[in-house]
Formats: C-alpha cells, sequence, structure tokens
C-alpha cells in the first residue's frame, strides 16, 4: 500500500453503537490519511444516543451519524474500501457483500454496550469501555506503517490487533 488517503468501514449487526464509534473515533484520529464509514447488516435505523454522547465527551464531533445498511457500500460508485472490520461478533459470522478492490479485512470484536442492562451509570460505562478499546485498537493501526508492509504483513497486523489477548501460563 502507498502514501495515500484509506477508506475505512466498519461493520457490526445494528450500526447504533460499536461500529459509530470506532467511525468518529477513526475520523477524528486518522484526517487526512483515513476516511472512517460505518454499518450494519441489519441496521437499527438510529444511532444509540450514548454513542453520540461518548464521542461528545471525547470531543469528537457527532454530526452526520446514521445508522445504514452495509449494501450502501457494495453499490456501484460506493467508495472502495482499503479496510473493512467487523466489531461484533454477529456480523463477523454473517456473509458479507463482495467488498469492490478486496479490500483488507480483520475481526475487532468487543462486547455490545447496547445490550448492558441496568441503571444509566452502568450503560455510560459500558460505552466508555468499549470507546476506550477501539480507540486503542485505532492507535495501533495509525501506527502501522503501511507504506512500508506489504498486503499480507497488513492483513496479519490488523487481525493481531483484534485477536483477544493471551493467557499467560
Amino acid at each position: 500500500m502507498n502514501d495515500k488517503s484509506y477508506n475505512v468501514l466498519f461493520i457490526c449487526t445494528g450500526n447504533s453503537a460499536r461500529s459509530i464509534l470506532a467511525e468518529g473515533i477513526l475520523n477524528e484520529m486518522g484526517r487526512g490519511r483515513f476516511k472512517a464509514y460505518s454499518a450494519g447488516s441489519h441496521p437499527k435505523g438510529s444511532v444509540h444516543p450514548l454513542s453520540l454522547k461518548t464521542l461528545a465527551a471525547h470531543r469528537i464531533p457527532t454530526g452526520g451519524f446514521h445508522s445504514k445498511s452495509w449494501e450502501e457500500f457494495a453499490q456501484p460508485g460506493a467508495p472502495v474500501m482499503d479496510f473493512v472490520f467487523t466489531v461484533c461478533d454477529q456480523a463477523a459470522g454473517e456473509v458479507c457483500p463482495v467488498w469492490p478492490g478486496q479490500p483488507v479485512s480483520a475481526h475487532w470484536g468487543q462486547p455490545d454496550p447496547a445490550a448492558v442492562e441496568g441503571n444509566e451509570e452502568a450503560q455510560e460505562r459500558a460505552f466508555r469501555a468499549a470507546f476506550v478499546t477501539m480507540k486503542r485498537r485505532i492507535e495501533l493501526m495509525l501506527a502501522l506503517p503501511l507504506d512500508k508492509l506489504d498486503r499480507l504483513a497488513i492483513q496479519q497486523e490488523v487481525r493481531a490487533i483484534g485477536a483477544p489477548a493471551r493467557e499467560v501460563a
């Protein structure tokens, strides 16, 4: 991959929480180098309010987010993706559309903060945890020397970023 701007698609089932957080974080941190998008296999139709509240708490712009289908990005004329990341286990197991350009893909699964039950504090804590995890993964990706790695090495690196931590005996 050369020195260019990269398109990245984050996929989740509902496109209301994790994928929205990832889109916002990467667009803020990767400005000029990356353009992030998000979509869902079965979009909920609205963005979870705590997704926007969490992004705003970290001074990330919240305008323009909406829950949309991944089919939008498989249509003619859609931006060609360089990377596609699934951020929930359910979406990782689904049959994805064929993405033009054969993007590098990886699974960066994490628990769904929108599924947390309990009081508002517990829900906000879950969204903060999802934000921190996704931000760390994006920081690791942004640190990769993409212009110096071949496609296979990039594939291995981005998969390792999302891999569960190994237990040490």
